[in-house]
């Protein structure tokens, strides 16, 4: 059965976006070290068709159209109305995620991928979602690990009882940015433990590293427990410089699991070990969002990882900075008020 491809651009041509080194250099990171970018993922599947991308910097659209043979324009909104593209990535700063996802919805663009987090509000995330949905968009957000083998297998685990009741979780990084880092451990707690978080104690870290893209950037680490609707508890150890390894940890009334790298470790109480691995080689998570998106887009059904998903993802981040702003205590989720206007300004 012959069908036509799907017209498909990208929003953002820098470093997460079309795989550029140069825009990884700023940043002091390698595109070899990504887990696959939304050029190279829309490019690789055999129903899409990769026809243009945008971005404001010269070099940038110069360097896509000589990698990928694609037309480029400075104004994403002028592509949208030229390309009438049916799949975009949004892979810009993350203050411009909500207002490029409106402007696709209403263009008629069928699917958005968005890079996460979601918005630098939760109001403007309301929008977005709300737009998607009233427009019949699929919405999908890059939480790599809610496509990632690996993850999405010890979920099932978790979710048919490998480790009985879960009491709760443990996560630590040693490179803050609760927004651009946190958003992924956010996200996995919630897909892991199969709950939804009820509440937030928290301390920003005061030491902030400064960010490339300038200093109206401001994306803290710091540490918090997170209450869920199981009755699970979240511990998050995430200052802005420590010496310890990225490690999850969930324990229950049989064992506990650590995830470290590309594998995850049982523990029973009953000194039964068990390793989990990833498969080798496995296809980049972002080649897999585009082969679930294209899959909904022909077959019907939500994404792995949804609007509503981003969502949850941000309201942490956002119950972190209000918390904080009032000495630690419990801040209620969802967020309700004036702080959905809360900007947390995330690179």
């Amino acid at each position: 059965m012959n069908r036509t491809k799907f017209r498909a651009a990208v929003i953002g041509l820098g470093f997460i976006g079309a795989g550029d080194q140069v825009s990884g250099d700023a940043i002091g990171q390698k595109v070899t070290d990504l887990d696959g970018t939304h050029a190279e993922a829309l490019s690789a599947h055999p129903l899409v068709d990769l026809v243009a991308g945008a971005s404001r910097d010269e070099g940038r659209r110069r360097r896509f159209e000589e990698r990928f043979r694609a037309r480029t324009y400075a104004d994403w909104r002028e592509m949208l109305a030229a390309e009438k593209p049916d799949l975009v990535s949004v892979a810009t700063y993350t203050p411009y995620h909500a207002e490029i996802t409106i402007g696709c919805a209403e263009a008629g663009v069928r699917a958005v991928l968005c890079e996460k987090p979601i918005a630098t509000r939760l109001s403007d995330a309301d929008r977005a979602i709300r737009t998607c949905r009233e427009r019949g968009v699929l919405l999908a957000v890059n939480h790599n690990r809610r496509w990632h083998p690996l993850w999405r297998r010890m979920a099932e685990e978790l979710r048919a009882g490998m480790l009985g009741d879960i009491y709760g979780a443990a996560v630590h990084w040693s490179t803050g940015r609760l927004g651009n880092v946190g958003t992924h451990w956010f996200d996995a707690l919630r897909m892991l433990l199969a709950a939804e978080p009820t509440a937030v104690s928290a301390a920003l870290d005061p030491d902030v590293a400064p960010d490339c893209r300038g200093p109206q950037f401001r994306d803290p680490g710091g540490w918090g427990i997170v209450n869920f609707s199981s009755g699970a508890k979240a511990f998050v150890h995430a200052p802005q410089r420590a010496r310890m390894p990225l490690r999850l940890r969930i324990v229950g009334s049989q064992g506990q699991v650590t995830f470290r790298g590309e594998e995850a470790i049982l523990e029973r109480w009953t000194g039964e070990t068990r390793t989990f691995t990833a498969p080798s080689p496995r296809p980049p998570s972002l080649n897999l969002a585009v082969q679930d998106i294209v899959r909904c887009l022909i077959e019907g059904g939500r994404p792995a990882s949804t609007g509503e998903d981003g969502l949850a993802a941000l309201e942490l981040i956002i119950g972190f900075h209000v918390s904080d702003r009032h000495r630690g205590q419990w801040t209620p989720l969802p967020i309700t008020g004036p702080e959905r206007d809360l900007e947390v300004m995330i690179g």
